[in-house]
C-alpha cells in the first residue's frame, strides 16, 4: 500500500477554512478517495483543551489563565502549546497516511508560525521564529510536512464584516485587529517563503463566495 497524502488548509481568519475543508473532503469522497480530516487545535482532546481555554480564552471550553491575553503571551511560549497539541495527535495522521489515506488539515504547523512569528515587527526576528517553529515540529517532533498547503486569504476588513454578522462570542486573538493584521501580513510572507497556493477570498473589497472559493481550492488541490 502507498503512502497517503497530506494537504494542509491554512488561512486568516474568517476565510473559511472548515467549511472549504468540508467542501474539499465531499469532492474528494465524491471521486472515491478514501480521506481522513483533522482540525487544529484539537479542542475535543486534553492538548487541544489547553489551547482552547487558558491561552485563547474559550470559556466554554475552560476559564482562561493567560489575564495579558494571547497575543500578549511570548510567542515560543505560545507555540509550545499549539506544537504539543499537534504531537499529542500525532499517532491518528501517522495511521491515516500509513493506510494510503488522504489526509487534509485544517490549519497545522504554519498556523502557530503566522501567528507567532507575526509578533514580531522585526523581519530578521519573525523569520527566525518561523524557523524556530518549524525545526520544532517537524525536525524535534517530526511531525509530517505536507504534500501541499492552499492558503485562504481574507483581508482584515473582509473579515470584520464577517465578524460583525455571527453571534458567537470571540476568542483572544480574534478580538484584537493588530494582531490580526501583523498575523496577514505574516502569512503572506510565508506563502513566498513555503510557496503556498494561495486563494483570494475577496476582490475589490468584495468577498467571493464560498462555490467560487471552493471551485479555486479543488483547482489547486489539482495541481498537487
Amino acid at each position: 500500500m502507498s503512502k497517503g497524502k497530506l494537504i494542509v488548509i491554512e488561512g486568516t481568519d474568517c476565510s473559511g477554512k472548515e467549511t472549504q475543508t468540508k467542501k474539499l473532503i465531499s469532492y474528494l469522497e465524491e471521486q472515491g478517495k478514501d480521506v481522513a480530516t483533522f482540525s487544529f487545535p484539537m479542542y475535543h482532546t486534553p492538548t487541544g483543551k489547553i489551547v482552547g481555554g487558558p491561552l485563547l480564552g474559550k470559556e466554554y471550553i475552560c476559564d482562561g489563565w493567560f489575564p495579558e491575553g494571547a497575543p500578549a503571551v511570548d510567542g515560543k511560549v505560545a507555540s509550545l502549546y499549539y506544537a504539543a497539541d499537534r504531537y499529542y495527535n500525532l499517532p491518528q495522521i501517522n495511521q491515516a497516511l500509513e493506510e494510503g489515506k488522504i489526509v487534509i488539515l485544517d490549519r497545522y504547523t504554519y498556523s502557530n508560525m503566522g501567528h507567532q512569528g507575526g509578533k514580531l515587527e522585526n523581519k530578521e526576528e519573525r523569520i527566525a521564529r518561523y524557523k524556530f517553529i518549524e525545526t520544532l515540529e517537524f525536525d524535534l517532533l517530526g511531525l509530517p510536512k505536507p504534500d501541499g498547503v492552499i492558503l485562504l486569504f481574507m483581508p482584515v476588513e473582509s473579515a470584520k464584516e464577517i465578524r460583525a454578522k455571527r453571534p458567537e462570542k470571540l476568542d483572544e486573538a480574534e478580538r484584537d485587529d493588530h494582531h490580526l493584521l501583523l498575523a496577514q501580513n505574516a502569512y503572506l510572507e510565508m506563502a513566498e517563503l513555503y510557496n503556498f497556493k494561495v486563494v483570494n477570498c475577496a476582490v475589490d473589497g468584495k468577498i467571493r463566495t464560498i462555490d467560487e472559493i471552493s471551485e479555486e481550492v479543488i483547482k489547486l488541490y489539482n495541481e498537487f
